[in-house]
């Protein structure tokens, strides 16, 4: 894709930085209806659905060759909406299916799967986008096509599909009868509280991130 067409500001519908951020913005805009919790009974086909098109988006970036900003160093983009009340929001509404065991790297060999929170997981990869999006509606599209690829590598691409799995297996054993009947408190049958599913989750990723390339922490 030529230069041109990555600074194009248009809103052209064949452009593909217009048609990425209509699909981050539609995603943006669906989670946010959905954890006001108006239908709770659609809540997880509905979210699955809309994981499943935002996974689209992050192919086609995934899928692009390697998008540069347009300066060194990356513009201020203002602060970060807060996203609290929307985790809470999400958390209560899917209570009964939130936490789920997750593998961080399914390349990595005998790795023990950990505990997750889809409410988790969706508000981080909506930080993510929202980053990107105020890049873009401030008018600097490369900036935002750039973090939106990027971090599709480093972050929300992983988190999104793990969070797909997890309600695409909620729906399946739904539509299947097969009832999960273990469900009930995935983490607290192996007693761990919030603190520890966070110790355990970043345990595990500094094993994932050091430890095959024999690196130390990092030195100022």
């Amino acid at each position: 894709m030529s230069d041109a067409t990555l600074h194009s500001t248009t809103h052209d519908p064949d452009d593909f930085a217009v048609q990425i951020a209509d699909q981050i913005e539609s995603f943006l805009v669906a989670v946010t209806e959905v954890a006001k919790g108006d239908e709770p009974d659609s809540a997880v086909p509905f979210l699955l659905l809309e994981v499943s098109q935002l996974l689209l988006a992050g192919g086609r970036l995934g899928a692009h060759e390697d998008i540069l900003p347009d300066e060194r160093y990356e513009p201020d983009p203002g602060p970060e909406p807060d996203v609290d009340d929307l985790r809470e929001n999400l958390a209560r509404l899917l209570e009964p299916i939130d936490v789920y065991s997750e593998v961080f790297d399914p390349y990595e060999p005998r790795k023990a799967p950990v505990p997750a929170r889809i409410s988790d997981d969706l508000t981080d990869v909506i930080t993510d986008l929202r980053h990107g999006m105020a890049h873009y509606r401030a008018g600097r599209t490369t900036e935002a096509l750039w973090w939106w690829q990027f971090s599709y590598f480093s972050n929300w691409g992983g988190t999104a599909s793990a969070t797909l799995r997890a309600l695409q297996s909620v729906v399946a054993h739904v539509r299947l009868n097969q009832p999960l009947e273990e469900l009930d408190g995935l983490d607290t049958d192996q007693g761990l509280g919030d603190d520890t599913l966070e110790f355990e989750a970043g345990r595990v990723m500094e094993q994932e991130i050091l430890g095959p390339l024999g690196l130390g922490p990092a030195k100022n």
